[in-house]
């Protein structure tokens, strides 16, 4: 099928507009590019003292400087269940790597914060720069020009969106990401939203709460809703950048175990030493991150990813913003219906036909830029396939030529809707996007009185005295990422949903950022200009009317012109949000951060 003609005019709109810094980028990974390894530039001093420590057969490959060396950069910690299971990665991946006569070290480890303990605290708000201090590390890990590839260990939210930025400075170096998978399917995630809303109620315990999220986070892997974790998972699979099908297998399986091994293997085979190379610049271009925008929209994916995807694709010298992201959900259709879009979980798409299915429907219909470099050869039909054992040995298939489960994955010609799953909001009130697959779309047009709080617990005290039993939108203001560091605000979706379900109309509006798990209510996010760097949400005042359409993308307050342009912004006394928990080695970050349409980064890179 030929490439649909509005996504062939979106790519070519995107590659204009980022010409210049593309081809600055790709000249630059130029000059690091070599046919022999470039620790042979290294002097003696510098050689022994990186391969001092290295086991006696793997010293004798790296003082000869003609096999591959591997540089493993980690996430791991036992805290976040979904990389438990890369503890022992290392040692699998170094015994893989010298079947095939190369050699891999522990180039570094990177800082993994969890959202899901940090959501609703203080810690949260270090959570969106510490993607930033992953790309850093991740650089640092990988300045020692010791290496030939890279392989990539992480999973969560900032976690490999921070991997790949920091790799993409790299981009002369092959480059694979592995992940751990889901954790087994527990408490469904409808069943634990209900109990969450019950206990903002005041109808269960805390520790009737706490039974239940045990119930529901239970074991090693990834959480099973389709939050920006699972998210990161697709987009690597779709851009190219893992084995085919990795993204859902369990950990501690067989077929797990074999991916591991065979990514790392893999890596070995595509250096500038063979006759395969793969270069990660190669792989990110711009057909790589309308692939990547296509899947985001099919899947619903996470709204964090308006931020994260165009960081990636600055870091690739490459300009998107949400314009594209709107363009993109226009034609794309939604063909997966996963917590919180729907009921099922990760597991269950996986099991109805997973990412192979997905990437062949959208194939078939020309809504992916197929001709594409991946780190399994040319061509994104590789990934139209699934793994799996036979008689041991790693091996692909097909995928199926129908879902096994319509309810959860649809196929092309009935697809849940026929739009995605982000959209623009503008007006007068700045620019922000709305995630309207999770919403039922009697609750996507709210026109209300605004009630202003500065922080999310201001709103769940009023919800708390019973202060909000009527219609209106909530606007949440200062939670950018000059403001805090912009925190997601999901612990106020159990309120929000009570409400909305009593019958009231509600929605929230803010310049901070929900989880990719949130949905249900109407939320305008990532409004900017945030209320820190003069945006309009700093204007707005209790009982001010605001429309929030989000079929039409409008986001207005009802407002005479001349009365709202002499209105005075709030200022507010932002002093506490720089001390505790670490936070005052953030205060560089907050005041260099773009806005979040320009990814909200603390670096400057350049374009």
């Amino acid at each position: 099928m030929s490439l649909h003609p509005r996504l062939e005019a979106i790519t070519e709109r995107i590659r204009t507009r980022s010409r210049k810094g593309r081809d600055a980028y790709m000249a630059r990974v130029a000059t690091w590019a070599a046919k022999e390894p470039v620790r042979k530039g290294l002097s003696c001093t510098n050689l022994a003292h990186a391969y001092a420590a290295s086991p006696a057969g793997d010293k004798i490959m790296l003082r000869e400087q003609r096999q591959p060396n591997i540089a493993i950069v980690s996430a791991y910690n036992d805290m976040l269940s979904a990389h438990q299971p890369l503890e022992h990665y290392p040692a699998l991946i170094k015994e893989a790597v010298r079947h095939v006569g190369a050699t891999a070290q522990f180039a570094g480890g990177v800082p993994a914060m969890c959202d899901g303990v940090t959501q609703g605290q203080a810690g949260m708000e270090l959570s969106l720069f510490s993607r930033d201090v992953i790309a850093m590390a991740t650089a640092v890990a990988l300045t020692h020009q010791m290496f030939d590839g890279v392989l990539c260990l992480g999973v969560c939210d900032k976690i490999v969106p921070g991997l790949m930025i920091g790799a993409l400075q790299f981009g002369h170096l092959p480059t694979i990401f592995v992940p751990a998978g889901p954790m087994t399917s527990g408490m469904e995630n409808k069943e634990k939203a209900r109990i969450r809303q019950l206990y903002a109620e005041g109808k269960l315990t805390r520790q009737e709460l706490l039974d239940a999220e045990e119930k529901s986070y239970h074991g090693a892997g990834t959480c099973t809703f389709y939050g920006t974790a699972n998210s990161n998972q697709m987009l690597m699979e779709i851009m190219g950048v893992h084995l085919p099908g990795t993204a859902f297998v369990n950990p501690g399986t067989p077929l797990r175990e074999a991916l591991t091994v065979g990514a790392a293997q893999r890596v070995a085979g595509i250096t500038a030493l063979g006759q395969s190379y793969t270069p990660l610049a190669n792989i990110i271009d711009e057909r790589a991150i309308v692939n990547g925008l296509v899947g985001l929209m099919a899947t619903g994916g996470s709204t964090n990813h308006a931020i994260h995807l165009v960081a990636i694709a600055r870091a690739a010298g490459i300009t998107i913003d949400w314009n594209d992201f709107n363009d993109i959900s226009a034609i794309v259709p939604l063909l997966a219906r996963v917590y919180p879009n729907g009921s099922a979980d990760v597991n269950v798409f996986h099991a109805a036909g997973g990412m192979g299915f997905l990437i062949a429907q959208l194939l078939d219909a020309g809504l992916l830029h197929a001709d594409v470099d991946t780190v399994v050869g040319r061509g994104l039909h590789h990934y139209a396939q699934e793994p799996w054992l036979d008689s041991g040995r790693l091996a692909w298939r097909a995928s199926p030529l129908a879902s096994h489960d319509e309810s959860v994955l649809a196929p092309l010609a009935k697809p849940f809707q026929p739009d995605g799953g982000l959209r623009l909001m503008q007006g007068n009130l700045g620019r922000g996007v709305i995630k309207v697959s999770a919403v039922q779309p009697q609750h996507r047009v709210v026109e209300a009185p605004a009630i202003v709080f500065d922080g999310q617990d201001e709103m769940l005290d009023a919800f708390k005295r019973g202060e909000l039993e009527r219609d209106f939108v909530a606007v949440v203001r200062f939670q950018g990422p000059r403001a805090n560091g912009m925190p997601e605000l999901h612990k106020l979706t159990p309120a929000l949903g009570v409400l909305q379900d009593r019958g009231f109309k509600v929605a929230l509006v803010t310049d901070g950022r929900m989880s990719g798990a949130s949905g249900k209510v109407p939320a305008a996010i990532h409004v900017t200009p945030e209320c820190l760097a003069g945006g309009p949400l700093a204007k707005i005042r209790t009982g001010d009317v605001i429309r929030l359409d989000g079929e039409a993308g409008v986001l207005e307050v009802k407002i005479d012109a001349a009365e709202w342009a002499a209105r005075e912004q709030a200022v507010l006394d932002l002093s506490a949000n720089e001390h505790g928990y670490g936070r005052e080695l953030f205060n560089g970050f907050r005041h260099i951060a773009t806005g979040a349409e320009e990814g909200a980064m603390s670096f400057m890179l350049p374009q």
